[in-house]
């Protein structure tokens, strides 16, 4: 993921949305359904899609308005999504609705998760979406009119959709970090290379302390960054819960590879605000990172929480 971002951050988005999707299936589904639908993506060249943002639910999953009723052995889902990433090309998505109406139902009881086909009748992608960065991804608000899942397509039951949701995230958001990095670090180089080409008052501007600052906290940004999701990914390889180094992660390389961008953007100068020099595109492309999987925001809150109840549950 971070090699890929280096290249290209809107390509890395492509390809880790289609992980963002399948994650609920590796960690929730039954076997059957990791078969069907985990191996259609080894067996073709296919990707997946994680449907639960809204156009009035973002941050607050608890807010979301599609639903899903149960008739027979089957859910009709009706609702729509928006920010589907991988929207219009994904094979199929993991969708997240409503299916308790009760308001008062606790969000950990009202949402189930269901896989859901690209092909049903009742699928309808939107147009792609104009983004102002990473816009190689396909990204685009789906409507789900009257589609029939069949009970099969539940993950785990009704009611465990939020779960399953949230603890995707543990496992996603550390590559997400790692995207964020790989941009960082595209940053940190076309800096350094362009300060040793770029001459003021008879020298290389990297000669300048003013410049060769700005290259050394790049540089420590980087290489904090790529700590922080390594250690966030090695806490999973080793099952280990890492809600909170996940959340640091994706909020230290997110706000690190804002940071970085801007920073080469101004030791290119003037030239950085063009479009014929690589470092604008590097600043359009990072913003998302502090949006995305969760805003930095978010992540200051998962990781509040999560101090304080540890703390109270000590004391």
């Amino acid at each position: 993921m971070e090699e890929i971002a280096y290249g290209c951050a809107g390509v890395k988005a492509a390809i880790l949305t289609s992980n963002i999707g399948q994650t609920p299936v590796i960690i929730a589904g039954n076997e059957q359904q990791q078969k069907k639908y985990l191996g259609r993506l080894i067996e073709e060249p296919l990707v997946a899609a994680y449907c639960v943002t809204e156009p009035g639910a973002g941050s607050d999953v608890a807010g979301i308005k599609t639903k899903a009723e149960k008739k027979g052995d089957e859910w009709i889902l009706n609702g729509q999504k928006m920010w589907i990433t991988n929207g219009g090309v994904a094979n199929w998505y993991f969708v997240l609705a409503r299916t308790n109406p009760d308001p008062k139902c606790p969000a950990s009881k009202a949402f189930t998760g269901f896989i859901v086909e690209r092909e049903w009748a009742g699928v309808n992608p939107g147009r792609k979406e104009q983004n102002m960065g990473q816009r190689a991804s396909d990204t685009r608000g789906i409507t789900f009119e009257d589609v029939k899942i069949p009970k099969e397509n539940v993950l785990i039951g009704e009611g465990a959709g939020f779960k399953i949701a949230m603890g995707a995230f543990d496992k996603t958001r550390p590559p997400v970090a790692a995207g964020a990095t790989g941009l960082a670090q595209r940053a940190l180089h076309e800096a350094t290379k362009y300060s040793l080409e770029r001459k003021a008052f008879g020298v290389p501007i990297a000669r300048h302390q003013a410049v060769a600052f700005i290259l050394a906290d790049m540089a420590i940004g980087v290489e904090t960054a790529r700590l922080a999701w390594q250690r966030a990914a090695w806490m999973v390889d080793h099952g280990q819960k890492n809600t909170v180094m996940a959340s640091v992660a994706k909020c230290h390389a997110s706000e690190i590879a804002n940071k970085a961008a801007s920073d080469a953007v101004q030791v290119f100068g003037g030239n950085g605000f063009n479009t014929e020099y690589p470092v604008e595109k590097l600043m359009r492309d990072a913003k998302i990172y502090q949006i995305y999987e969760g805003t930095s925001q978010i992540q200051r809150l998962i990781i509040s929480r999560e101090i304080l109840t540890a703390a109270t549950q000590t004391n």
